[in-house]
């Protein structure tokens, strides 16, 4: 068996490219080699120091035993002088094989013992226990940056891994680091550092979750925000795996509580995100301080120059893994980009929601403050959202992915830093409010949805001026960016009656459950004793029950007549009434108060800021429901004047809540609220 039979053993998952450095004795950076596991002509270059057994896939397993021992023969008989590693791993090599050849030998002999054949995660020689909770998680074949990286670092080689987000990194680094673990050592033996708290968390409870049938494994996550004291009380007890930001990892670190003289491997996750957020130089000072036996691994979407340089100084002779997207695997986020200026972009966000956001949806903005403002107008149209930013307390932060996860919440309104590494499974858009700052931030975003082979979208709001920087997007990520309008009244109506028929349907084909069965029977001989007494059909009375409990809320947009204010053109004042009507008002009964009275159960009140402040109903409705807790729907009329607004609010406000109230700023604007007389 010649070199031809050695390639014919050797095969990869087909949805990637492969880079490997060969190992090599000269003691510079190695250059990688672009590989195809599909040229034959090239996979003789690939180092003998990848894991035979990590290039045999399930499909194409070396079946006969004659073959094994030919292959086993010529890696013993090679010519070249090898190097220490590449002995150890052709002693690897062997002992697999060998052990292949016996297992193929018993099967030969006792058919009836061969089991079902096992996940693909089982030819990298994984212990049992982390085999079982692949498979408790649904795991059942590796995906490229897995099938790739595994082998590696089961040899203990450091390592460069550019892949995008969602594409399975963190298993392919944790796995193979829990089946080096010596659970016996009390002391770290694996650190990850992860640009932001989430991510941490994120990294740490799938730590967990692979560690789950393996007892006494203990993982701790240290990040800012949460209790000191409890953490080093952590760290005494014994902790194996330890996943932190940059910062709190080295406050540890300088206080001694964190020994790190004892560590075999650090792990940068989303190397390129901690160099834009500015923890270069922190992991610069981490990695000084580690003993200078240690395997350094890396992983990055993108990989900067000064990335480079730190793989440079401190990893030696690294496997260089680059995952090439497949156009298949790019097709599975649709891009798309919204032209609109700058003030008509939250109605704009409205129709996107209404048309588009079904199941989970992230909203990107730049700043803190923009999250507040896009949330609150979200939240006066009845939207559940959410926000994530720098100034949400730790506890507060967790809770709402938690909510976000459960479905509790639907839209996430988020800032860069703070959605970092989120993986919430029913993310199905995400929507760029904002331009992002560069291209890398734009990868990271969209790298929310479509994650491990789910399909997602990605809707981008471009003004006029911003159209420039679409070129440099697209090169980001591969594809070409459509244009797209803004949603129309009919396709916003469309979606409206689609999920009403799904809700619908849903009803009728779930289970009641026991503690609303009697409710439920009232309910039916409520109906049958209308049919009876107005001999109504069954559609009548199912058409009464769905305007019932459809209430005064249109199911339907009513599309506007053209001379009214254009959906393109003034659409940030689409509750302004025309201005022959405002004038009427100023001249009606109260001085501008509107010819209507409040409702017996509300007072009215007045605020100082008006349609010269570019306020909106939304902007109101959101301040005062945000200080008092109040439902939007118990909020009642609102006239909006030029200086000056007028507000239905429930009776018995108490004084102080009024005090609160007055402080309240609205763009920009105090509202001093103060109560009004009706005549």
């Amino acid at each position: 068996m010649g070199s031809a039979g050695l390639k014919q053993g050797i095969s990869g998952p087909p949805a990637a490219t492969f880079a490997f450095s060969p190992v090599t004795t000269t003691p510079q950076f190695p250059l990688s080699s672009e590989l195809n596991p599909e040229d034959s002509d090239t996979a003789t270059n690939i180092a003998i120091s990848i894991e035979t057994t990590s290039q045999i896939t399930a499909e194409n397993t070396i079946q006969d035993p004659d073959k094994i021992s030919e292959l086993i023969a010529e890696i013993q008989s090679s010519e070249n002088q090898p190097s220490d590693k590449q002995v150890v791993a052709k002693k690897a090599s062997t002992k697999k094989l060998k052990a292949e050849e016996a297992q193929l030998q018993q099967a030969a002999e006792n058919p009836e013992l061969v089991a079902a054949p096992a996940s693909g995660f089982a030819l990298f020689g994984l212990p049992q226990n982390l085999l079982e909770a692949l498979e408790r998680c649904g795991y059942q074949e590796p995906s490229p940056i897995q099938a790739a990286a595994i082998p590696e670092l089961m040899l203990g080689r450091d390592l460069i891994g550019q892949a995008q987000t969602g594409t399975g990194k963190t298993a392919a680094f944790a796995l193979p680091l829990l089946a080096r673990l010596d659970i016996e050592a009390r002391h770290p033996q694996v650190l990850v550092l992860a640009p932001t708290r989430e991510l941490a968390i994120q990294v740490s409870e799938a730590f967990q979750r692979y560690a789950s049938c393996s007892p006494g494994v203990h993982v701790l996550a240290l990040y800012g925000g949460t209790d000191f004291r409890d953490q080093i009380q952590k760290l005494r007890r014994g902790v194996h795996v330890i996943v932190g930001t940059p910062g709190r990892v080295m406050d540890h670190m300088r206080q001694g509580t964190l020994d790190v003289s004892k560590l075999q491997t650090l792990v940068l996750d989303e190397a390129d995100e901690m160099l834009r957020m500015g923890f270069i130089d922190d992991v610069q000072w981490v990695l000084e301080q580690l003993p200078t036996k240690r395997q350094v691994v890396l992983f990055s979407a993108t990989m900067p120059n000064e990335i480079r340089r730190i793989c440079q100084q401190h990893q030696k002779q690294p496997a260089e893994i680059t995952i090439r997207t497949r156009p298949a695997d790019a097709s599975r986020i649709r891009h798309r980009f919204i032209s609109v200026p700058h003030h008509q972009k939250l109605p704009a966000l409205q129709r996107v929601l209404e048309a588009h956001g079904r199941g989970g949806v992230i909203i990107f903005a730049r700043t803190k403050a923009v999250t507040v403002v896009v949330a609150e107008a979200l939240e006066a149209c009845g939207t559940a959202c959410a926000v994530l930013n720098g100034d949400i307390p730790q506890a507060l932060r967790e809770r709402t992915i938690e909510r976000l996860k459960d479905g509790k919440v639907d839209v996430l309104v988020a800032t860069d830093v703070a959605a970092r590494g989120l993986d919430v499974e029913r993310i199905g858009l995400v929507v760029n409010y904002d331009v992002p700052f560069d291209s890398e931030a734009y990868v990271h975003r969209i790298g929310r949805t479509g994650r491990a082979g789910r399909e997602g979208d990605a809707i981008l709001f471009l003004s006029p001026r911003e159209r420039r920087l679409l070129y440099g997007l697209e090169r980001a990520v591969g594809c070409a960016i459509e244009p797209m309008e803004v949603p129309s009244d009919s396709e916003i109506n469309q979606q409206r009656l689609d999920q009403l028929q799904e809700k619908l349907t849903k009803l009728l084909t779930e289970p009641v459950a026991n503690e609303r069965q009697q409710e439920v029977a009232l309910m039916a001989e409520i109906i049958q004793r209308l049919s009876r007494e107005t001999e109504a059909t069954p559609e009548q009375l199912a058409l009464a029950a769905l305007r019932l409990s459809q209430g005064d809320q249109p199911l339907l947009v009513v599309t506007q007549p053209q001379n009214s204010v254009s959906r393109m053109g003034r659409s940030d004042r689409p509750d302004r009434p025309e201005r022959g009507e405002r004038i009427e008002r100023r001249g009606a009964p109260g001085g501008g108060r509107g010819s209507d009275v409040p409702e017996s159960h509300m007072e009215r009140f007045r605020v100082e800021v008006g349609w010269r402040d570019r306020i909106k109903p939304g902007h109101i409705v959101g301040a005062i429901a945000n200080e008092t807790g109040l439902e939007g729907k118990k909020i009642g009329r609102i006239n909006i004047f030029d200086d000056h607004s007028t507000i239905d609010l429930p009776k018995g406000m108490p004084p102080e809540l009024m005090r609160t109230l007055s402080r309240v700023k609205v763009m920009q604007k105090e509202l001093q609220i103060s109560r009004l007389a009706v005549g």
